[in-house]
């Protein structure tokens, strides 16, 4: 049986830090336990693919891996097909799921992931793109993709970079509280996991680990919010509704 192996961190990069270097002792330990050494990046979410790419390299790069971005191969698809792991980056959400769509990634993903066990990292709009739909996304839809449904990796939904409400504050428009309990209006729409700046979710198989700094915020159509330590074993999540 082949265990999906995923890892989704809400954001890239944390106050006063480096890009991913909040998170680095968990990708080294993910990555190297499948002995991955090469990691093909996924720039879709921004335009400009090189710089982007660029950065990773220079962030993955002296921590042992080779990047390569799969917009600079002739085949997309059998890039994916070949890769030993992949991270899908942080951006516009919307233009990550369109460029997706348009490469024809998303059973190329779904396959490597769900099928053959290839790692799989994302971070923030990568985040979002790896649930059910990105109907939970905070970007603007500056493109409009095929469908809003993801590559569903797993059965529920995300949002990236979850600010709780400031009581202080004086501003009156919608917290993201508000936001998701208008998503949770539809019909049979999953629950949300509000994750915060600096928090992840480790995926092996049937098992949901949050993981970083702090807390997680579930939101559940019909319930009351809930919130989740670091540590806190979220496998029911693979098999709510």
């Amino acid at each position: 049986m082949v265990t999906r192996r995923i890892l989704l961190l809400s954001n890239s990069t944390l106050h006063n830090g480096k890009y991913l270097e909040w998170a680095k002792s968990e990708i080294l330990d993910f990555l190297g336990r499948k002995n991955v050494k090469r990691i093909l990046f996924v720039p879709y979410a921004s335009s400009k693919h090189d710089d982007y790419t660029n950065t990773v390299k220079n962030a993955l790069e002296p921590w042992g891996f080779q990047v390569e971005g799969v917009h600079a191969v002739p085949d997309p698809v059998r890039a994916v097909e070949n890769a030993e792991s992949i991270f899908v980056g942080g951006g516009n959400t919307f233009l990550l799921l369109k460029s997706l769509y348009e490469n024809g990634l998303i059973p190329a993903i779904q396959k490597q992931v769900l099928e053959n066990g290839m790692p799989y990292i994302g971070s923030s709009a990568g985040t979002n793109v790896a649930t059910t739909s990105i109907n939970t996304t905070n970007d603007m839809p500056i493109v409009y993709p095929p469908s809003f449904d993801a590559l569903k990796l797993v059965p529920f939904n995300i949002n990236p970079h979850y600010i709780d409400p400031d009581v202080n504050s004086t501003h009156m428009g919608e917290t993201r509280e508000k936001r998701i309990s208008e998503y949770h209006e539809i019909e049979g729409s999953p629950p949300v996991l509000g994750l915060r700046e600096g928090s992840l979710l480790f995926l092996e198989g049937e098992e949901v680990v949050l993981k970083g700094y702090h807390k997680a915020r579930l939101f559940v159509r019909g319930k009351e919010p809930v919130e989740y330590n670091v540590g806190s074993d979220l496998s029911f999540l693979l098999s709510s509704k």
